[in-house]
């Protein structure tokens, strides 16, 4: 029988790496079970600047809902969008 040694550095890497694992995991189930988005948060998945989320606000592109003096996008309203095919390069 092979006796095998593991070191602290060992299950500091293992650590280090299932935690990065849980995170991606639990970020996406976050993303996946959100109904309304914020601007940062839009323009990360559309990947656009300020300003083009401002134009598709300004143009009726992308409906928006305003509370306080925070700004929120329907998620469903933005896979809509990039089911049709709205151009990303604007």
């Amino acid at each position: 029988m092979a006796v095998e040694i593991i070191t602290r550095e060992d299950l500091m890497a293992f650590k280090a790496e299932l935690l990065s694992d849980l995170r991606n995991l639990l970020a996406d189930r976050t993303t996946a079970q959100k109904k309304w988005l914020r601007s940062g948060e839009v323009r990360k998945m559309l990947q656009i600047s300020p300003g083009t989320l401002q134009n598709y606000r300004i143009n009726g592109t992308l409906r928006y809902s305003k509370f306080g003096s925070t700004i929120y996008y329907s998620l469903d309203e933005i896979e809509r969008l990039l089911d049709n095919g709205m151009d990303r390069s604007s």
